[in-house]
Formats: structure tokens, sequence, C-alpha cells
């Protein structure tokens, strides 16, 4: 009986004795054996790539993504061009034309009230003056309670004409703008059009909305 059990307890030890044994024979084998059997094992880098649908029809949803890797459009849109034309906070009328541009004459308005005058106002340093009630934004302001926030402007723009001899010639001229003003803009007594540019002269007198003030154009010789 003894012999029994024996051979019981070596039948049952000798599946641990094997699979132990094949533990020490991979821990004997030295770093370098390991990594080289690594090595030697088959590698499936080649992965499949498997797609749905026909490869027609995956050829032509890449052709579609090509075609909508487009360049960004940086251009502004309508509100964020408004914003843009803003000056401390307030959004402007008026944009200046293509041709807008500095005058190489001093030109000056002389400033009446009646027959007496009460003001000098130089106005050849920019290439526009905004006229209006807004002080915030305007160039020259007028304080008349008939008068629009932003009422007029004087641009001043590249224009051709013909010299003395014939020859065309670009010259920087002054030009008056009405912004829609409610109660008008007016040169030499008569109302201007809105939103279309008049050509002044010298000696022209410009009136704004009911104010009595007159503003004399002229330019130092």
């Amino acid at each position: 009986m003894s012999s029994h059990r024996s051979s019981r307890r070596s039948r049952s030890r000798s599946p641990y004795r094997h699979e132990r044994s094949s533990r020490d024979r991979s821990r004997d084998r030295s770093p370098r054996q390991r990594r080289d059997r690594r090595h030697d094992e088959p590698r499936n880098n080649n992965k499949k790539k498997y797609e749905w649908g026909r490869p027609e029809d995956n050829v032509e949803e890449q052709e579609e993504e090509e075609v909508e890797k487009q360049q960004p459009n940086f251009g502004l849109s309508g509100k964020l061009a408004a914003e843009t034309n803003t000056v401390n906070g307030v959004q402007l009328k008026y944009n200046e034309p293509p041709e807008a541009a500095k005058p190489k004459q001093k030109w000056r308005l002389y400033v009446f009230k009646g027959d007496e005058q009460i003001d000098l106002l130089h106005i050849h340093r920019q290439s526009s003056y905004l006229i209006g009630r807004d002080r915030l934004i305007v160039d020259i302001p007028v304080d008349h309670p008939s008068c629009s926030k932003q009422h007029a402007v004087i641009q001043y723009r590249t224009v051709s004409q013909q010299d003395g001899n014939g020859k065309t010639v670009k010259v920087v001229k002054p030009f008056l703008i009405d912004l829609e003003a409610t109660n008008g803009t007016f040169l030499n007594g008569e109302e201007v059009p809105s939103t279309r540019f008049v050509e002044l002269k010298v000696k022209d007198v410009l009136k704004f909305g009911e104010s009595t003030r007159e503003y004399v154009l002229l330019h130092a010789e």
C-alpha cells in the first residue's frame, strides 16, 4: 500500500516538475539568446487594411477629400469688415475710395458767423475730413442740433485732367459728399445730392443743416 501511495505521489508531481523545468530552461537562456529568438519570430507588419464597399467607390471618396482640402479663405465677413471700420467704438458710415490721396496744396476753411470770421481750419494734412456732431469720431465738429452725427465728408481724390498743353496729368482735388444727412448739405446755397461726390473749387461756400455758419474754401498760393 505504501508503494501505491508512493507511485501516486510521484505521478502527481511529475507534471509540475516538467513545467518548472521548462521555466528553468527559459531562465537559463542568456538575454542575447532570448532577444535573438524574438528576432527570429516572423512579424506581420503588412496588415491588410479592410475597406467597406467597392474599391472604385473608395477611390472616389479619396478624390473628394483631396478636393475639399482647399486653402482657407481669410476674406472679411460683412460683420467683421464693419467692426474694422470703427473709431472709438463707433461704426463709420463712410469708407475712403481707392483714389483717396493727400493734397499738395494747403487747403483751408475760413469759418464765418455772419460777417465775423470765428475760426480757421487747415484741411491739407489728411486725405479726408469727416464733418458732424459726434465729437468722438469727426474731424470737423458742427454742434448745431440740425446737423447729423456723421453729416458730410471732404474727400481729396486723384483724378485725371488735361494741362495747358493737352497732356493728361494726375491731380489731387477736393470733393464734398453728403452722408444722407437729415437736413442736408449745401454748396453755394444749393443742396447737394446725397452719397455723390461734388467737386469743390476755390471760394466755394459750404453750409451744414440749418446752421448759419459758413465755411469758405481757399488755399495758399
